[in-house]
């Protein structure tokens, strides 16, 4: 896949809650600078954290609203709608910034307000 195909799919399977496809489409050495979960390296850890978002959300739609490419960079501005595991609803834009090689993310960083997160991130989980 070149690097537009690999941004698009990375939306589509967000969105369908296609954990096990999305994390495919990571290099095993990712570099991730996530405004919630910080610094990540790898998808192992990539991989450990998608159980909290399958426990934490309810909901989770990533929609991009523009996407640009460059060679194997990538930039797309974004709006989650989503909602904690009780329902309450999290609304947020969002910038997401990739690197791709070999049809594969390299790196990914994300940036958006945090505070629209709060439902998520405070809430307690059995």
């Amino acid at each position: 896949m070149n690097t537009r195909e690999v941004i698009e799919k990375y939306y589509e399977t967000v969105n369908a809650g296609d954990w096990e496809t999305w994390l495919t489409l990571f290099d095993d050495n990712l570099v991730m600078d996530e405004q919630l979960a910080g610094h990540i390296e790898g998808t192992q850890t990539l991989r450990d954290g998608v159980d909290g978002l399958i426990k934490g959300y309810s909901k989770f739609q990533n929609l991009p609203k523009h996407i640009v490419v460059s060679g194997n960079e990538a930039c797309a501005v974004s709006r989650i709608e989503a909602a904690n595991a009780s329902g309450v609803k999290i609304e947020a834009n969002v910038a997401n910034y990739f690197v791709v090689e070999n049809g594969k993310i390299t790196y990914l960083a994300n940036f958006h307000d945090t505070r629209p997160f709060d439902p998520f991130v405070n809430q307690k989980l059995d």
